[in-house]
């Protein structure tokens, strides 16, 4: 594979440097920094998971003025992306260095992330983006799928797998009880009449997608953009879960309301929400330390495993809006 090869032929940027960059966890994308000759710098990504909607919902948002969402550069023929390997190639320029994860929001920060936020809600959505369908069943299975897998490892002398495995089996009355929660709530909500519209929705608006830079803040990875409630985002701050490890404080939700503007979401979708992703967040990565992966991976994975299943995890908020106390 030789990726600056392919930028030259399809985008027509003959790069200097190209160098990978670990952020994400998105295990069919790969990710680089690059240098053009003129000194420009991009982002250059080969991606084979979800859809082309990426890269079209920016283009998208971008186009009618929404500021803090990078435009992708167009290929020599005009396209969003090319297709490499049997997979997408893109590029966008490169923003900013830091991320929000990494160093937090400030007040003005967390309003601007909110007014951004609510700039993309009132945007009409594109033509053929997915829709909101209430359905759980893959996630449940693989959630049933890991339960088995951790039942029958055996830890032996590896101390990862036998933390992953002890604190899997020891959250297990919870973990079941968000499963259940969110099969049944997933079968009312798809016959409930919409209390909010449905708007054009991020799908995974947390820390570790937004970018601070110069010239302000910038929300990247549209790759999940759906249609969908408000709550579909708005559960990574107004639930506390922007990150399963950094929950926004009260008075940091505070603050994005000031730019986002007044948001009462409907308990039953941000019980339904923070119950899925909790699911996500605990079930993906225990198989990541349960896997033959490198070590430092692994160490990785359960850091999330453990952030998540800790008193003020996501897992604790995700019940806390299932018992309706959120």
């Amino acid at each position: 594979m030789n990726t600056q090869a392919w930028v030259e032929e399809d985008f027509g940027i003959t790069l200097t440097s190209l160098t990978e960059v670990h952020h994400g966890a998105d295990e069919l994308a790969r990710l680089w920094e690059a240098t053009a000759v003129d000194g420009s710098r991009y982002a250059v990504k080969l991606s084979a998971g979800g859809t082309s909607a990426g890269v079209g919902v920016a283009a998208w948002l971008s186009s009618r003025g929404v500021r803090g969402v990078p435009p992708p550069v167009r290929t020599r023929t005009g396209e969003l992306f090319s297709v490499r390997d049997g997979r997408r190639l893109s590029m966008v320029p490169w923003i900013a260095d830091t991320h929000a994860m990494s160093v937090g929001l400030s007040r003005p920060q967390w309003q601007a992330f909110g007014h951004l936020l609510s700039r993309v809600h009132a945007t009409p959505p594109p033509p053929d983006l997915p829709r909101e369908s209430y359905d759980p069943s893959e996630l449940l299975a693989y959630v049933g799928e890991m339960d088995a897998l951790a039942r029958s490892t055996q830890p032996q002398d590896d101390d990862l797998t036998r933390e992953a495995v002890a604190l899997w089996l020891s959250s297990w009355d919870r973990l079941s009880f968000l499963a259940a929660q969110a099969a049944g709530l997933a079968g009312t909500l798809r016959t409930a009449e919409p209390s909010s519209p449905y708007v054009l929705c991020h799908a995974d608006p947390h820390l570790g997608n937004v970018l601070l830079g110069v010239e302000g803040l910038w929300l990247i990875d549209w790759d999940d953009a759906v249609v969908a409630p408000r709550e579909r985002d708005l559960m990574f701050v107004v639930g506390g879960g922007v990150l399963p490890w950094a929950l926004a404080t009260g008075e940091e939700q505070g603050w994005f309301a000031e730019g986002y503007g007044p948001a009462a979401p409907d308990p039953s979708r941000m019980a339904y929400y923070l119950s899925t992703r909790a699911l996500e967040d605990v079930a993906y990565p225990v198989r990541e330390v349960l896997g033959t992966g490198e070590r430092g991976s692994r160490e990785g994975a359960l850091e999330i495993v453990r952030a998540v299943l800790s008193p003020t995890g996501l897992v604790g908020t995700a019940l806390s809006w299932a018992s309706g106390q959120g």
